[in-house]
């Protein structure tokens, strides 16, 4: 997948200084005219004169020049995959000759396809980037220009785009909580009678009932019309919870890749499911986004996590907003559970009856030494402490481990929990 925005356009005004060529020339000419005084010899004063003449003429050949730097604006492409971005720089006012360079970018390969210094045309790079990792990575450029006769030099950094790489989602399906879905047709089995393809019973037939609906064989036996029901498919309403608070360096701080991968396996199975699935982000700069089905909404999603975008809404206040989470909508929170504000929020979401699963991602204790014996025998039984004290209050909690799958953990939760009813 390869997206790719409007281009952008960075400018600013050179600074000049001496290049090269005018310490090269002072350093002919002043020895020339030292020997010249002290040898006597008059021919060593027309040998520097020339020299001297263009190092006279220097600060007059240097006028504000202006140039601009066309990029790629925002690529947007997944983890491991390779993306083209191509840089165009120009004089946008007064006289220059343009080189374009990349410069280092932690985090991302940059590869130089092709370099073009400016001529007759606009200095150019063509960029191959590619990265293991999802993020933001801005890209910036090092143009150098030169004045047209060879005196003066400039550099510049201007930002040339940002790179916005996508997680790779595991393709497996996550199994969501069982709860009372929305009267809305979609994939999920109830056990509610309505329009389906699950045998649910047979029932007597009923003035208003559709004669495709008639099981005519029992019928023919009985002697009276029987019809058959079947259970109906609905769709829920899936709201992805990340917590984004700043956290202690270390595990805490890792863990932020499991959050995100997370959230994107939840979004992405949902909305293969017809489900719609909305995103909300709590802690470091609160905002969510509405929830809606479709390709295009796990690409919102994702930006939104990434804080890429103008789509979604910025909020404030430790609680998930109304507006951000439909009535009876299951909400998969991604957190760990270090965060007072944040478990407040889980059980302010399942006082209004949603059901509230949440993914404890901080593998270990907190810490980067290793505890002691005692001491994490002791986190250990605090943590569980926790865990039984929110399942008391309704929100479930599992531990993702290591090498276990987003969907085995969450075969774990119940089957079903008890819901609360509540009057808005």
């Amino acid at each position: 997948m390869r997206h790719r925005d409007t281009s952008s356009v960075a400018e600013t005004e050179l600074r000049w200084r001496p290049a090269p060529l005018v310490f090269m020339l002072a350093g002919a000419a002043v020895p020339a005219l030292v020997l010249a005084v002290v040898l006597g010899r008059w021919q060593l004063v027309v040998f520097a004169a020339p020299m001297l003449g263009v190092l006279a003429t220097a600060p007059w050949q240097v006028s504000r020049t202006r140039i601009q730097v066309d990029g790629a604006g925002a690529l947007r492409c997944f983890e491991s995959e390779e993306v083209v971005m191509s840089v165009a720089a120009f004089v946008e006012d007064g006289h220059a000759l343009l080189r374009c360079r990349p410069e280092d970018s932690s985090g991302i390969d940059v590869r130089v396809e092709q370099s073009v210094d400016s001529g007759p045309a606009p200095a150019g790079l063509r960029l191959a980037l590619s990265t293991g990792r999802w993020g933001r990575y801005p890209m910036t450029v090092r143009v150098t220009a030169l004045s047209p006769a060879g005196l003066s030099v400039a550099s510049a950094s201007l930002p040339a785009g940002e790179v916005y790489v996508y997680p790779i989602a595991d393709p497996q399906r996550i199994r969501l909580p069982r709860t009372d879905y929305p009267e809305r047709i979609g994939t999920h089995l109830t056990r509610r009678h309505g329009p389906g393809v699950e045998y649910a019973d047979i029932r007597a037939y009923a003035p208003g009932d559709q004669l495709r609906t008639v099981n005519w064989p029992v019928s023919a036996r009985r002697g009276r019309l029987y019809v058959t029901e079947r259970l109906t498919n609905r769709a829920a309403d899936v709201v992805v919870l990340v917590d984004n608070s700043l956290q202690a360096p270390g595990p805490a701080t890792d863990s932020l890749e499991l959050s995100v991968r997370g959230a994107a396996q939840v979004a992405q199975s949902a909305l293969q499911a017809g489900d719609r699935t909305a995103v909300v982000c709590l802690g470091r700069a609160p905002r969510w986004l509405r929830p809606d089905i479709g390709r295009r909404q796990f690409y919102r999603i994702v930006d939104t996590v990434l804080e890429v975008g103008d789509e979604h809404i910025p909020t404030s206040g430790t609680l998930a907003p109304y507006a951000a989470v439909p009535l009876g909508a299951i909400v998969v929170a991604f957190s760990t559970l270090l965060d007072t504000q944040f478990a407040l929020a889980l059980i302010d979401l399942r006082k209004r009856g949603h059901v509230v699963v949440v993914v404890d991602v901080l593998r270990g204790t907190p810490f980067r030494e290793q505890l002691e014996p005692t001491l994490a025998r002791m986190w250990q039984l605090e943590r569980a402490s926790m865990y039984r004290d929110m399942g008391t209050v309704g929100v479930d909690i599992v531990a993702w481990s290591e090498d276990t799958r987003l969907d085995q953990i969450m075969r774990l939760l119940p089957e079903q929990r008890r819901l609360v009813r509540v009057r808005r």
